[in-house]
Formats: structure tokens, sequence, C-alpha cells
């Protein structure tokens, strides 16, 4: 039986499929509210937002922090979404965790093994992104750094790795989601949005991720992605994101699937998931 999580009231993993949707980054009140009305309106299961974001260049948008997050917390109260947000420093962890339902680490901090330990030790759910140079067994082996801490409650999320073809950001890796459905029963999510970096092939590999057997996916939307301070490419608008939610409604009964979304009833396993034994820590 593989591990359901409590996320508010519903359910990630089991028969569900939850779509996460939000900004890549929180710029200003207008621009996060635009778009978590759109997507709660369109169905989506939670919030996503950067308060927080790791940058390649220290010349870009780093994010608004603290303030970041009391915006993303009054989206969450506005919409009825819980939040789930980045936490890149283990010293934030606390800080992150009063205003977000959901702790993301981020693939550039997947090795933060500090971070994966202080999070270890929090109560929410923690989404754990694939970093782009990371094999299967270091992806489990950090969910593991989790667990071992006594929070069983990880999400794993693939989001692409790097390749030497430019066609798309990165290489959008779906065969890690059966592989992973192998060796682990904690719920799989793809991030189509930072696997391809654009907009356009986002809904088809949504698709292909729920035909894969993803437990969910995480999009970013922006009510205007030209003016976006980071990551504007990749994401959809609100109208995109409405119709891809329109497909999903389509494709998933004939998986045995069903979109979930906040007042929807399940009841969550207590159980701390599963790795498998060949990649217990020596």
């Amino acid at each position: 039986m593989r591990k359901t999580i409590a996320i508010a009231d519903f359910v990630v993993g089991g028969d569900t499929f939850a779509v996460i949707a939000g900004p890549c980054a929180v710029e200003s009140e207008a621009q996060l509210f635009a778009a978590a009305e759109a997507v709660a309106q369109a169905g989506a299961a939670l919030l996503r937002g950067g308060a927080f974001k790791p940058r390649t260049s220290p010349k870009s948008f780093q994010g608004l922090g603290k303030e970041g997050l009391e915006l993303l917390l009054r989206a969450s109260q506005r919409t009825g979404l819980p939040v789930v947000t980045e936490v890149m420093d283990p010293r934030d962890v606390q800080l992150v965790a009063e205003h977000a339902a959901v702790l993301q680490v981020g693939a550039r901090n997947m090795q933060n093994f500090p971070l994966l330990r202080e999070v270890g030790r929090q109560r929410l759910p923690v989404l754990l992104k694939r970093g782009p140079a990371a094999t299967v067994e270091e992806l489990l082996y950090a969910a593991q750094y989790i667990t071992n801490e006594g929070n069983g409650n990880v999400i794993l999320c693939e989001r692409g790795i790097r390749s030497f073809d430019p066609s798309t950001r990165y290489v959008l890796d779906l065969a890690i989601v059966p592989v992973l459905r192998e060796r682990t029963d904690l719920p799989i999510l793809v991030d189509p949005s930072h696997g391809t970096g654009r907009a356009s092939l986002v809904r088809p590999m949504v698709l292909a991720a729920a035909a894969a057997g993803a437990d969910g996916v995480i999009t970013e939307v922006h009510a205007d992605p030209q003016r976006a301070l980071c990551d504007g490419a990749q994401a959809l608008l609100p109208m995109e994101f409405g119709q891809m939610m329109n497909d999903l409604r389509r494709l998933l009964p004939m998986l045995g699937r069903r979109l979930v979304r906040p007042g929807a009833s399940g009841h969550a396993t207590s159980t701390t998931g599963t790795i498998s034994d060949e990649f217990t820590a020596p």
C-alpha cells in the first residue's frame, strides 16, 4: 500500500492527483493574489510561491523574504489553499513553518544535509526536489536524511536533470516516476515548469506525468509572465492553467485517479514511509 500524506484536510498519494500551482516568486501582493485566486478557481490543491529564491546570479531577484511569507499566508487565508514554499537555510525553518503547510527543499539544496536534518525535525510535510545532477540513489538518500530525524512525510519531486541539449531548460526524466514507485512508497510529484523551461511544454508534460504514475505536479502560473521577475518563460497564464486542469479532469478517471483539492475527503495513513533496503545508509 502506497503512503498518503495529510495536508490540511486532504491527502496526497493513493488514488489522488494533487496540482500545486502559483508564481515562481512572490513579487508583490497584487501579483501573488491574482495568481492565487486564478489557480484556486481552476481547482488547484495547493499554492506555491517563493519567498526565498536561490538564484544562479547574485544580481537576480532573491525574493521578498519574510514579507513574502506573510503575503503567502494572507493569500492562503483568502483562497483556502495551503502553501508550499521553499526554505533555504536551517535557521529559517521555524519561520517558514509558521507560514506554510509544506516545506520545500529545492533542487540546489537536495544535499544540504544540515537543512535536511532540520526539516526532518519538523512535523510538516517536506517536498524534496531532485537535484539537476542527482541520481535516483542520491535522491533517496537525501529523503532518508529527513526520515531518519522522525519526519516520514516526504514527497519526492522530479524537476529535470542537466543535458547537453539546449532545446529545453533541463531533461524532464519521467522514467524516474515508475523507477521510484518500485523503490519507495513515498508520493512522487513532477515539476514540468522547471523541467522544460517553456510554458508551451508544461501541459503535455503534466498529462504525461499523470500517465507515468505521478501523484501530482507543481506548475508555475503568472498573470503577466512577460513582466515576471524570474522564470516568466515557463509560467502558464491563468487561462492556460484552466485549460490544463480541464484536460486532467478528462484524463485522470481513465487512470483511476481523481483531482484533490481543499475540502476533499480522505484519510491519511500514519506510516513513516519506506525506502528500499538497497538504499539504506551504511
